[in-house]
C-alpha cells in the first residue's frame, strides 16, 4: 500500500536481515573478500527468500481461488485442506510486517507493497464470518475455527493501527507547514490547511473504515478516529491560544487573566463554526461514505463535546463578578455566539442541533443579561461619585471623561448588539427616572436609547451637584460649561450617540451650554462694565474728578483681580476658550476705550494720569487672552 512514499524511512523491519546496520551490498561484498564461498552461499539463499516471497503471494492468492468456491457452496460440509495452507500463508507474510516508529511497536503493512494486507483483511473477515456460522455447533472444528479467529483479531490489529497512524497524519502535514512558509503557501493553493488530508490518505482511510466495519470491528474504528480526531482539534485550537480551563480555574482568575483568555476563545470558536465544523462534517462523510448515519452520529458526538466546551467558557465568564470595564469583552462573547450559531443548523442531525442550540441560547442569554447589568451599574458608578472636593480651575470632571469615553466607545463599536442585548434581554422595563427628558419621544425609542439618556441625565444632575462645590458663581458657570462642551463634542463625534438622544436633545444642550455662559459674563465682566456707568459722573454739566477716579480705581482693582484669579481657571476646549475670550473682549475693550476716550482728559497728565489709567485698550486685550490657560500669571507690563 503507496499511502505515503516519504515515509517509509521511518519503517524498521522486523526481518532479521535488516538487524544489521551495514547495508546489504557491502555486507555481501565484505563477505566474498573474507569467504567467497560463504559469500555466494549467502547470496544463494538471498535469491530463494525472493523467490520464495513471489511463491507466497502467488500461492496466497491461488489458495484464496479455491476458498472461495469451498465459501460459495451451498452446503458446506466438510473443511478443505487449503484453509490450513492458505492460514499458514497469511501467518507467514503478516509475521514479516514493518514496525513505524510513532506506531509505539504495533506493526502495519509496507507502504510499498502492492496493496496485498488490505486484500488479507477482507478475505480473513469473510473467512471468519463464514466458519463461524456455519460451523459454531460442530465442536471438532473448534480448534481450527479459533485460529482462523486469533488470526483475524491479529490482522484486525494491524488495521487499525494503520487507521489510525493515517488519521495523525494531518498533523504532520501541519507542522511540514508550520516549518516552511513555502510549504505552508503551497499546500494553501492545493486545499485547505485543515484537515490536511491527502485525497489519497482519504481514500485509504475510507478504505480501511470499511474493511473494520464489514470485519466486525465498528466499536475500534469509531473509537479510533474519535480520540485521534479531538486530539488533533484540541492541539489546532491550542496553536490558536486556546486551552481547556475548568469552570473552576476560570472562577479563580483575576479579571486581567480572564480577559487574555477571551480573545483567543473568539478565534477558537469562530474558526471552529467557519472552518473546523464544517471541515470535520466533510471528513466524516468522506471516510465513512457508505455509512452515512455513522458518519452523522461520528461528527455530532465529536463536535459535541467541543463545542460544549466552548459554551462552557462562555458561561464561566458570565458568572464572574461584574464590573464596567468587563462590559466590552462580554459584548465579544455575546456577538461571536450571536453570529455564529447557524453553523449548528446547517451541519447537526437535527436531535443534536435542537439540543446544541438550547445550550447556545441560553449561554447567549446569561452573558447578554450580563452585559445589561453591567451597562446598568456605570449608573451606580455615577451615583456612587460623592466626592466634596471641586475640580481645580473648573476643569471637566473625571467622571464626565469616564462616563463620555465609556458611552462613545459602546456606542461607536457595539451599538447593534446593545440594541438586541436590551431588547432581547431586558427583565424588566425602564423604570421612569426625573430629569429633562423629553418623555413624549421616550415611547417610540429603543430600550437601549432610553437608558442611555437615562445615564446622561443623571451625570447631568451630579455635574450640577458639583458646580455648587465652588464658592464662586463665575467659576461654577466655567465648570459647568467645560463639561458641557466635552459632552456636546462627544456627541458631535459619535453619529450613534446622536442618534440615540435626538436632535431636540442635542439643541436643548447646546442652548444650556450658551446660558451659562451668559451667566458667567453677568457674573464676571457686567459687573466690572458697572464701573464704567456715566452715571453720577456729570453734576450741572461737570464731570465730578472724584468720583471719576473712584470709577478707574474700581476698575483696575476689578480688572487686576479677575486677572488674577481666572487666569488660573481652565477652559480645556481651545475652541470654547477663543470664543470665550473674544466675547469677553467684545463686551469689555470698545465699553473701555469709548469711556478711557471721553474722560481721561480731565485727569491731570502725568502722576495723576499713571495712578488711574493703569491700563491702555491693548492692554486689557492682552490680559484676557492671559485667562483660561490654567496658570498663575502676574500682570503683564502695561502699554504707554
Amino acid at each position: 500500500m503507496n499511502h505515503n512514499p516519504d515515509k517509509s524511512s521511518s519503517f524498521k523491519s522486523r526481518d532479521h536481515d535488516h538487524k544489521n546496520s551495514v547495508p546489504r551490498a557491502e555486507s555481501l561484498k565484505s563477505s566474498k573478500e573474507k569467504d567467497p564461498a560463504a559469500a555466494d552461499k549467502n547470496e544463494t539463499n538471498e535469491q530463494g527468500g525472493e523467490a520464495k516471497e513471489a511463491e507466497i503471494k502467488y500461492t496466497l492468492e491461488k489458495a484464496w481461488e479455491d476458498i472461495q468456491h469451498f465459501l460459495s457452496g451451498e452446503e458446506a460440509l466438510e473443511i478443505p485442506d487449503i484453509i490450513d495452507k492458505y492460514l499458514d500463508l497469511v501467518e507467514h507474510k503478516v509475521s514479516r510486517l514493518e514496525v513505524p516508529e510513532k506506531s509505539k511497536g504495533c506493526p502495519v503493512p509496507d507502504p510499498e507493497d502492492d496493496g496485498w494486507f488490505h486484500k488479507v483483511v477482507e478475505q480473513m473477515s469473510k473467512l471468519h464470518r463464514h466458519v463461524s456460522t456455519v460451523f459454531k455447533s460442530d465442536s471438532s472444528r473448534g480448534p481450527l475455527i479459533n485460529r482462523i479467529g486469533r488470526i483475524h483479531q491479529r490482522v484486525m490489529s494491524y488495521l487499525e493501527d494503520e487507521f489510525r497512524v493515517l488519521l495523525e497524519e494531518s498533523r504532520t502535514v501541519e507542522a511540514a507547514a508550520d516549518q516552511s512558509p513555502d510549504a505552508g503557501q503551497d499546500q494553501a493553493k492545493e486545499e485547505p490547511n485543515f484537515p490536511g488530508y491527502s485525497k489519497q490518505v482519504l481514500a485509504t482511510l475510507n478504505k480501511i473504515s470499511k474493511l473494520m466495519i464489514s470485519g466486525g470491528y465498528e466499536f475500534e474504528c469509531y473509537e479510533v478516529y474519535m480520540v485521534t480526531r479531538r486530539n488533533t482539534i484540541e492541539e489546532t485550537l491550542n496553536k490558536l491560544g486556546f486551552e481547556k480551563i475548568s469552570l473552576d480555574d476560570i472562577q479563580r482568575m483575576q479579571w486581567e487573566a480572564m480577559e487574555r483568555e477571551i480573545p483567543p476563545w473568539v478565534r477558537a470558536f469562530k474558526e471552529c463554526a467557519n472552518i473546523y465544523f464544517s471541515a470535520e462534517h466533510k471528513l466524516a462523510q468522506t471516510i465513512f461514505s457508505d455509512n452515512p448515519s455513522v458518519a452523522k452520529s461520528l461528527f455530532a458526538n465529536l463536535i459535541r463535546v467541543l463545542f460544549l466546551q466552548l459554551l462552557n467558557f462562555a458561561e464561566a465568564i458570565a458568572l464572574s463578578k461584574r464590573s464596567t470595564e468587563k462590559l466590552f469583552k462580554f459584548l465579544d462573547i455575546y456577538e461571536t455566539l450571536q453570529d455564529h450559531s447557524s453553523a449548528i443548523d446547517s451541519l447537526f442531525p437535527e436531535e443534536c442541533a435542537k439540543e446544541l442550540k438550547a445550550e447556545l441560547t441560553a449561554t447567549r442569554s446569561k452573558i447578554g443579561e450580563t452585559a445589561i447589568c453591567i451597562f446598568c451599574d456605570l449608573e451606580n458608578s455615577i451615583k456612587s461619585d460623592t466626592g466634596r472636593t471641586p475640580v481645580p480651575g473648573g476643569a471637566v470632571h473625571p467622571l464626565t471623561r469616564y462616563t463620555m469615553n465609556y458611552l462613545k466607545y459602546a456606542c461607536d463599536e457595539y451599538t447593534d448588539t446593545l440594541e438586541q442585548v436590551f431588547k432581547e434581554h431586558s427583565t424588566s422595563k425602564p423604570r421612569d427616572y426625573q430629569g429633562n427628558s423629553q418623555s413624549n419621544n421616550d415611547e417610540n425609542q429603543s430600550p437601549f436609547s432610553r437608558h442611555l439618556i437615562k445615564i446622561m441625565d443623571l451625570l447631568d444632575s451630579i455635574l450640577e451637584a458639583k458646580s455648587k462645590l465652588y464658592k464662586d458663581v463665575a467659576l461654577s458657570n466655567i465648570f459647568m460649561m467645560n463639561n458641557g462642551r466635552y459632552i456636546l463634542q462627544k456627541i458631535k463625534g459619535s453619529p450613534e450617540i446622536h442618534q440615540a438622544m435626538g436632535d431636540d436633545r442635542y439643541k436643548k444642550r447646546s442652548y444650556e451650554l450658551r446660558n451659562y455662559h451668559q451667566s458667567y459674563k453677568r457674573e464676571t465682566w457686567m459687573k466690572l462694565l458697572d464701573c464704567l456707568n456715566m452715571e453720577g459722573l456729570n453734576v450741572n454739566g461737570k464731570v465730578v474728578k472724584p468720583a471719576l477716579k473712584e470709577r478707574f480705581k474700581s476698575f483696575n482693582a476689578m480688572f487686576e483681580e479677575i486677572h488674577r484669579t481666572q487666569s488660573s481657571w481652565v477652559v480645556s476646549d481651545k475652541q470654547m476658550q477663543s470664543e470665550l475670550r473674544v466675547s469677553i473682549a467684545g463686551v469689555i475693550i470698545p465699553a473701555y476705550r469709548s469711556f478711557l476716550g471721553r474722560f481721561s482728559g480731565y485727569l491731570t497728565p502725568g502722576r495723576q494720569t499713571e495712578k488711574y489709567i493703569k491700563f491702555q485698550p491693548e492692554d486689557i486685550e492682552a490680559y484676557i487672552e492671559g485667562l483660561f490657560d490654567g496658570s498663575t500669571s502676574s500682570m503683564p507690563r502695561r502699554k504707554t
